[in-house]
């Protein structure tokens, strides 16, 4: 009995501990790139016993971490200095739980699967290589390794928007360069976004590097509470925008074969004098601030009027002529 406990005992020292080479295998990394994590201060000294180091799971921990952070782009040195935050007491769970929160998804949508032979389908049946070339350099289409007939769609919703443009008649070389385009202006939209929520919100939590447990936590709190906010002020705006322009263009391609009547003329900016007693009358209708707007509306319903009067005469002139003939 004593002797099989002893031996799970054992069994399990020796399951948390590895060589260099067990610690490799188990995490992914080179016996090199282990070493050399060593050497910066990256990893915990191992335990020397007789000529050997011993690892355990700590380690294979570490490399874990190290691994997911270099993933999300952070450096060997950034991640240094929150290694050695952790050892000082002020704590890394916090922060790699902001790293977490600030690189998850930023959109409710799911990531979809699509075949090459239904890529084929919605775009015209044709197989085109330099098309998804294309949308594999814009990140519309993720390859999947092993698979080459099938791909990683991130967003479906925009692999939808480029197949009823194309259904509609635009070529795939300009979907593509109007995404790029577009592209760029949407990164500087979100890289405004965020220097004005850090300045007036995360630079309280964020003012040291790198922050504390506390302020971590709290930081990526408030950043799952602001999250939707960029995308819902964009949409607000962008549909602001398309209502705008697109009354003026409907107008402009509307009226740009008619002659230019009082209707269609560009306005022009004049001044006129009123009498006082009238600019008294009116600031007591609609108040001073409304004066401008009140005499303009007012001109422009006086001009209508004449316009109706005049159509309206013309109209019974003909009749009259028409009767008398």
């Amino acid at each position: 009995m004593s002797g099989r406990g002893q031996s799970s005992a054992a069994a399990g020292r020796s399951a948390a501990e590895y060589r260099i080479e067990d610690l490799a295998h188990a995490s992914g990394a080179t016996v090199r790139t282990i070493r050399a994590y060593q050497d910066r201060g990256l990893l915990p000294t191992p335990e020397r016993r007789g000529r050997a180091n011993v690892y355990r799971d700590t380690h294979l921990s570490r490399l874990r971490q190290i691994a997911d952070l270099l993933d999300r782009g952070y450096t060997l040195a950034s991640i240094k200095e929150l290694l050695e935050a952790w050892h000082t007491g002020r704590g890394l769970g916090g922060v790699l739980g902001l790293v977490a929160e600030v690189h998850g998804p930023w959109t409710d949508e799911q990531a979809d699967r699509i075949t090459r032979a239904a890529l084929n389908t919605r775009f015209g049946g044709n197989p085109d290589d330099e098309a998804i070339a294309e949308a594999v350099d814009l990140g519309v289409l993720e390859r999947i390794p092993g698979r080459d007939d099938e791909f990683l769609v991130p967003s479906p919703q925009e692999l939808a928007v480029e197949v009823e443009l194309y259904a509609a008649g635009v070529p795939l070389g300009a979907i593509s360069g109007h995404l790029r385009e577009l592209r760029g202006q949407v990164e500087h939209i979100a890289s405004r976004f965020l220097e004005f929520t850090t300045e007036h919100i995360f630079a309280r939590y964020l003012g040291h590097r790198p922050p504390t447990e506390s302020d971590a936590a709290e930081a990526a709190t408030m950043v799952r509470k602001l999250r939707p906010l960029a995308q819902q002020t964009v949409d607000a705006e962008l549909a602001r925008a398309m209502r705008m322009f697109a009354t003026r263009h409907l107008q402009h391609h509307l009226g740009a074969d008619r002659p230019l009547t009082s209707a269609t003329t560009p306005s022009v900016t004049c001044q006129v004098d009123l009498p006082p007693e009238t600019i008294r009358a009116v600031q007591h209708l609609v108040g001073p601030e409304n004066v401008s707007a009140f005499v303009a509306a007012a001109a422009e319903r006086e001009v209508q009027s004449r316009t109706l009067d005049a159509l309206a005469s013309s109209t019974n002139e003909v009749k009259g002529i028409t009767q008398n003939g």
